[in-house]
């Protein structure tokens, strides 16, 4: 009897013993949860943060980050746009809003709240500088104006995304007119008056940033797709995410590798600074583009097919000492408008911009006005 009354008190107390400890991990768990709870709706609350929500890929940065944000605007009709402003007219930069895939970042067509339909380039990590340098830059680069330029509205930076706004170009690029079926599938028409008139527009814009913008402006990668086309059909140049800006008496600001392969100086491959000749030689090799329709980073076969391919500079080279200037002018091209007489002049101004010399290229000022003598 007695034993078994030992057993019913140890049975009892290990109840009890048990139930204590059941409330106090119980009571843990539930202080453990309030507290997820809690960091839970501080996280959330951070994540509705407008400059947090806005860094896209950079969710998770830090606060510090919402104190960077900093925008400014350079067009009168513009308020300065936030981060979140544009993360929300782009879809949180979404893929089938690209318009473009400029140097070192995609092209956005966004509309912002206040309804104007602008174009927004972020650029990517691997062209994030300085915040100060980029500022100095954006401002300066900002307040040029030129019928032949795009308009850089504004620019915003948040942590460490940088996004510049420029005006939208109605036409779109010069690369797809030249190289893109319409909506039909046919092939766009771009008469050769066009196509001068193109070319022409885009000489006045770069000798405007070369010789009359102070400090100068090289914009280092000039190509088809970063020229657009207004209503007219007249040129902007446009894409400065790679520009640079040179005090004189300093012929330089960078030696980082910049432009595209095939519009690219023979110099920049070898590690030469930045320079406005360079600009001359990739506006060349754009006018051989313009006038043949062909990529200049792609090979020409050689009649025959014998052998290999030669680059484009070569092959139109080669033809126009032959004597067969106009035969290699754009197949899609209407012929109404092509002058023989013109096209030879054409030649001449593209061939001098490509000498492998710099010192042998001509400024872009005396470029535009051997074009407008056409």
């Amino acid at each position: 009897m007695e034993a078994a009354l030992q057993a019913l008190i140890a049975s009892v107390g290990c109840f009890l013993f048990v139930s204590l400890l059941f409330a106090v991990v119980l009571l843990i768990c539930r202080d453990q949860a309030k507290s997820r709870s809690s960091c839970s709706q501080i996280a959330s609350n951070i994540e509705a943060a407008p400059a947090l929500r806005s860094l896209g890929h950079l969710r998770s940065s830090s606060l510090a980050a919402v104190r960077d944000e900093s925008s400014a605007s350079y067009d009168p009709s513009l308020d300065e746009v936030s981060m979140s402003e544009l993360v929300a007219a782009t879809r949180n930069f979404a893929a089938d809003g690209i318009i473009g895939d400029g140097s070192f970042g995609f092209v956005y067509k966004a509309q912002l709240s206040s309804g104007t339909t602008v174009a927004v380039k972020r650029l990517s990590a691997d062209a994030v500088h300085g915040v100060r340098e980029f500022k100095a830059e954006m401002d300066t680069l900002g307040r040029i104006r030129h019928p032949n330029l795009t308009r850089m509205l504004g620019f915003c930076v948040a942590g460490r995304d940088r996004v510049l706004i420029y005006e939208y170009v109605e036409r779109g690029s010069l690369d797809m007119w030249l190289h893109e079926p319409d909506l039909q599938g046919r092939p766009r028409r771009l008469p050769w008056p066009t196509r001068v008139r193109i070319i022409r527009g885009v000489a006045a814009g770069l000798a405007f940033l070369h010789e009359v913008c102070r400090p100068a402006v090289i914009h280092r990668d000039i190509k088809a797709s970063n020229v657009l086309l207004d209503k007219g059909f007249e040129a902007r140049i446009a894409d400065f995410g790679l520009a640079r800006l040179v005090e004189a008496p300093r012929t330089h600001v960078s030696t980082q590798a910049a432009g595209t392969m095939g519009y690219m100086a023979p110099e920049y491959r070898e590690g030469a600074p930045a320079a406005a000749k360079a600009d001359v030689y990739s506006f060349g090799i754009l006018m051989l583009e313009v006038a043949t329709g062909r990529r200049p980073n792609l090979e020409v076969r050689r009649e025959g097919g014998g052998g290999g391919g030669v680059g484009l500079a070569n092959w139109a080279r080669g033809m126009v000492e032959e004597g067969r200037g106009t035969e290699i002018l754009d197949g899609e091209m209407e012929e109404e408008g092509v002058m023989e007489s013109e096209v030879k002049s054409y030649w001449d101004v593209a061939f001098r911009c490509i000498e492998d010399r710099p010192g042998k290229r001509p400024a872009m000022g005396e470029v535009e006005a051997s074009l407008n003598q056409l």
